[in-house]
């Protein structure tokens, strides 16, 4: 297990393109971290610079409080699990499981002591003489997952290692990852874009934007409070409903929020004086409830999706054809099109205030 610290890390491929700009965090040992953001965020380049796989153009990594840079990979007492499984197929499961430390030399018996307990943990033992044809998708990502538990790295590295899965198979394995991690302690750093499996994963969540953090706590402190919109945008499904507004300004008490359409509604928020008047306000769907004609704001339902244990309601206001989306109980009765004129009420508590430069108002 080990400690990770990166200082003012930053990479750039040539003078006009910089992928990552100062981007400093410390990882607890034993610390599960996630690294999420859209496609080309810089958060898959960042953690092959931790591997050695990429060179760090300016500032520091440091592992353990030793700097890092230029050691190489197979010093650095890291491993990395990527997307691709890359299980030589001609090998049994033990034998890629324990390929790499027969080629550093390790004597026979320690490798199969070895692969036997990576192969106990990860649930492999009946799956050893098996080759990589005969397995699912899901054996083929333990395999590489033990491949890398044999080493005994002090940091685990996975990059999208469930994006190959099918949506069943990708929560059966985040599962075995956590329960992997209380198991064996080590700190272990996972990027993906699926915010799913950040927030169900990760200690600790990284929000990733073009090459900068925009973000870094705990899952559910990212949700429920959003240091600005992007954050605010990206974790949640459906995502938040942004709404013009006009705000006043208020210290303590709260402020008043015009949302239009002859609607206000009091949201327990400070906000600034040099930020007063117009602003976004941001609702989640699941603080949106559905209410007769004449309460709340009015809207036209436009498409209601059944998802089982709840409805999704998409709809558009009157007054101002902006989109908003409800997530309410499967028990709220809605009609669509013409006749699904309804009333949309906002929970004030779960209301968020952003600034004209997207930062939230906490």
């Amino acid at each position: 297990m080990a400690t990770l610290q990166l200082r003012n890390v930053c990479k750039q491929y040539d003078s006009k393109v910089s992928v990552l700009r100062d981007v400093s965090m410390t990882i607890a040992d034993g610390e599960f971290v996630v690294f999420v953001g859209p496609s080309g965020c810089g958060k898959s380049t960042l953690l092959r610079m931790v591997a050695g796989l990429e060179d760090i153009s300016s500032g520091d990594l440091l592992i353990d409080g030793q700097r890092t840079n230029d050691v190489a990979p197979a010093q650095r007492g890291v491993a990395m699990v990527f997307q691709s499984y890359a299980l030589y197929p001609h090998m049994t499961v033990g034998e890629n499981m324990g390929f790499a430390l027969k080629m550093a030399g390790t004597p026979a018996s320690e490798v199969a002591a070895a692969v036997g307990r990576a192969a106990e943990i990860l649930q492999l033992s009946h799956l050893l003489d098996r080759k990589p044809k005969a397995l699912s998708g899901g054996q083929r990502q333990r395999v590489a997952i033990g491949r890398s538990i044999v080493r005994k790295p002090k940091v685990f590295l996975f990059d999208e290692p469930l994006s190959n899965l099918d949506a069943s198979l990708r929560v059966q394995m985040r599962i075995e990852l956590a329960k992997l991690h209380q198991e064996l302690g080590t700190t272990m750093i996972y990027v993906t874009h699926d915010q799913v499996e950040a927030m169900t994963l990760g200690n600790r969540i990284a929000v990733f934007n073009t090459g900068v953090i925009e973000q870094m706590g705990r899952p559910l402190d990212l949700y429920e409070r959003p240091g600005n919109r992007f954050v605010a945008a990206f974790l949640g499904s459906p995502a938040m409903n942004f709404l013009p507004c006009r705000a006043d300004h208020a210290a303590q008490s709260g402020a008043q929020v015009d949302l239009g359409g002859g609607h206000q509604i009091h949201v327990p928020r400070g906000v600034p004086q040099r930020d007063a008047g117009a602003m976004t306000l941001g609702v989640r769907p699941e603080h949106i409830s559905i209410a007769p004609q004449g309460h709340g704001l009015a809207a036209r339902v436009e498409f209601v999706e059944h998802l089982g244990d709840h409805q999704v309601v998409h709809t558009t206001l009157l007054h101002n054809q902006q989109r908003v989306c409800a997530k309410v109980p499967v028990s709220t009765r809605v009609a669509e099109g013409g006749a699904g004129i309804v009333g949309l009420q906002l929970d004030a508590g779960g209301c968020h205030l952003f600034n004209a430069n997207g930062q939230a108002m906490q």
